[in-house]
Formats: structure tokens, C-alpha cells, sequence
């Protein structure tokens, strides 16, 4: 027994000695009171306002976790939309601490851009709707189809990709502004629209005018990891925003949620008393408060929560969890343990 008390102690030490120590951007966010988040702005779902003109999404939550976790407010966000062509140059000139814009994880974008992720909040997959009157089951039978895309993106290169791949030809529409390609498609300047099924199921849902006249076709055609992007060199606040999107997937494994965490923190489960601090230590490592996962999870919820909210069967996209389900769920959320 004294030797697993000493061998506990020891742990507990390492758990707290290497406190955070601040950096660049972590020290400007603290000094102005608000995280100042890059995001799409026009995509339900992920983030765009609400009736009310709120912004809402999951990508808009993954924001909110962040200020939950370095003020204790959920809402000390502020929010700047970007288009794709904008989104890497305002977060590498340091408009936006961080960018929660459903961005694709990649290696050149790793590699050259000066910055880096912190994780994935969406597994995605590029696509392809179509309306119903067109005929075409399946993106195989899209040769010569005019097809409207944004430029600057994985799915543009993807695009081409595909269509090399299976001999077929296309005639591209390059837009820049999502509501504008939206539009080229809906009025029939193109036969097709491709972006992330994510996205595409969004249009369908809250921008096209009968969304029953669309269908969305079985292909897949790569793989998509949404995740937020920090600026490279700023580990501290790296930090931060991987252990805020952490929490939300572990406070889920682990049955903490908005509605319960109170309860919660009378747990005798080490798990859950690491992870809302009443077991010490995780916040002091992250320069934060003790409280950082508890904030977020009591003002933003769990990612499960976030999930069905935003895209899932509780909002208009009712997307299927699918591979965004837990690990233990057949899925690939895998939150790295908070200890």
C-alpha cells in the first residue's frame, strides 16, 4: 500500500509540475477578453446564424469551448466569417486566434502554412447532389456535367481527381462565395454541386427552396477530417484548443453532460473527478482554471450533445453519427485520456 500511495503521489506531482507556461497567442486572447474565431458563417450546422441571428454549430460550439475553458464563458467568442480563399491568410496574420471553419486536415496544409491542427470534429467525405429531374443515379454517370465548386479547397482538387481517375470530362463553375455557387446550382447553371456530404446536406436542408428535389448520390469520393487550425509555434495555446475539443468527446464516453454534470462531480468514477477537476491538476498543466472541462461542458455540452443539436438527429441535416460516433461505438472519436 505504501508503495502504490508513493507511486500516486509521484504521479499527481507530474500531473501538476509542468504548468503552462503562456504563450504568444495564448497571453493576447487572455489580455483582450474574447477568442476571435475564423469560421464558415454560411454553412448550417457547422456555423451560420440562426433566426435570431445567432451564430450555431459545431464548429461554432468548438469556439465556445474554448472560451469556456480560458474564461469561464462560453460566450466570449467572437466571430468572423471567412471564405475559403480568406481562411489560412487571417489566421497566419493573426485576425483570428483560431479557425473552426469545417477545413480539411492535410498534409500540405501541415506542412507549408505555418500552421497546424489540433483535431478532428468532423470525419467527412466529399459528394455529389444533383436534382431528381436530371436522372443520374450514381457520379459515374456525370460525364460532360457542368459542376459548380469553390476554389481553394480540397474538393476542387478532388474533383479533378475523380474525374481523371473514371475517364469522364467536366466543365467547371468556380465560385468563390458560398451563397453564390449555391445559387449558380440552384438556378441550373450547373448540373451539379460538390462539396463535403456534410455541406452538401446542409444546402439541401436550409438553402435550397425544395430540398425533396434533391438528391444527394451514393459516392464518397475522399476522405475529409475537419478539425480547427491554430498558428504553428504556440504550443500553449495549440494546447488549449486540442484539450477543449478532448473534453466534449471524453465528458461523452464518460456520460457527462450539460444537464448532469453537476451531479457528476460526486462521482467516485477517477475518470470523471480528473476530468471536471475535482481531482486537480489538468487545469494547473494548461495554465487554466481547475474548472475548464466542467465550464465547457456545463455551457456548451459534450460533443455528443453538439453533434445531435447541430447536425445531427435533433437539427435539420439529421445526419447519421456514422464514423463520427465514439470509439467504443463503432466510430472514430477518440479522445486522447485527460490525466
Amino acid at each position: 500500500m505504501k508503495l502504490l500511495a508513493t507511486a500516486a503521489a509521484a504521479a499527481a506531482l507530474v500531473f501538476v509540475a509542468q504548468g503552462a507556461q503562456a504563450g504568444a497567442t495564448f497571453d493576447a486572447v487572455k489580455s483582450k477578453g474574447f477568442v476571435q474565431c475564423g469560421m464558415n458563417g454560411s454553412v448550417g450546422g457547422f456555423g451560420a446564424p440562426d433566426a435570431k441571428g445567432e451564430m450555431k454549430g459545431l464548429d461554432v460550439d468548438l469556439c465556445r469551448a474554448v472560451a469556456a475553458a480560458m474564461f469561464g464563458d462560453a460566450n466570449k467568442v467572437k466571430h468572423t466569417p471567412l471564405t475559403a480563399q480568406q481562411r489560412f491568410t487571417a489566421l497566419q496574420s493573426g485576425e483570428v486566434d483560431m479557425l473552426a471553419r469545417n477545413t480539411t486536415q492535410t498534409l500540405t496544409r501541415d506542412a507549408s502554412l505555418g500552421l497546424i491542427g489540433a483535431g478532428v470534429n468532423y470525419y467527412d467525405g466529399q459528394g455529389f447532389i444533383v436534382t431528381k429531374k436530371l436522372g443520374v443515379k450514381s457520379a459515374k454517370e456525370l460525364n460532360g456535367a457542368t459542376v459548380c465548386v469553390q476554389p481553394g479547397t480540397t474538393t476542387e482538387l478532388n474533383l479533378a481527381d475523380y474525374f481523371r481517375a473514371n475517364k469522364l470530362t467536366f466543365k467547371p463553375v468556380v465560385i468563390e462565395k458560398l451563397d453564390e455557387v449555391v445559387g449558380a446550382y440552384a438556378s441550373g447553371r450547373c448540373d451539379v454541386y460538390t462539396t463535403d456530404v456534410s455541406g452538401l446536406a446542409s444546402t439541401r436542408a436550409t438553402q435550397l427552396p425544395n430540398p425533396d428535389d434533391h438528391v444527394i448520390l451514393p459516392e464518397v469520393i475522399s476522405k475529409e477530417p475537419l478539425g480547427p487550425l491554430v498558428r504553428q509555434g504556440d504550443d500553449t495555446w495549440l494546447v488549449v484548443v486540442r484539450w477543449a475539443l478532448n473534453a466534449m468527446v471524453e465528458a461523452e464516453e464518460y456520460g457527462i453532460t450539460s444537464a448532469n454534470v453537476d451531479e457528476m462531480l460526486k462521482s467516485d468514477n477517477p475518470n470523471v473527478k480528473r476530468i471536471l477537476g475535482v481531482t486537480p491538476g489538468g487545469g494547473k498543466a494548461l495554465g487554466l482554471d481547475e474548472k475548464w472541462a466542467y465550464n465547457i461542458i456545463k455551457q456548451v455540452g459534450n460533443y455528443g450533445e453538439s453533434f445531435d443539436r447541430n447536425v445531427g438527429k435533433g437539427s435539420p441535416l439529421k445526419l447519421d453519427r456514422g464514423v463520427n460516433a465514439l470509439w467504443n461505438a463503432g466510430g472514430l472519436m477518440y479522445a486522447w485520456p485527460i490525466r
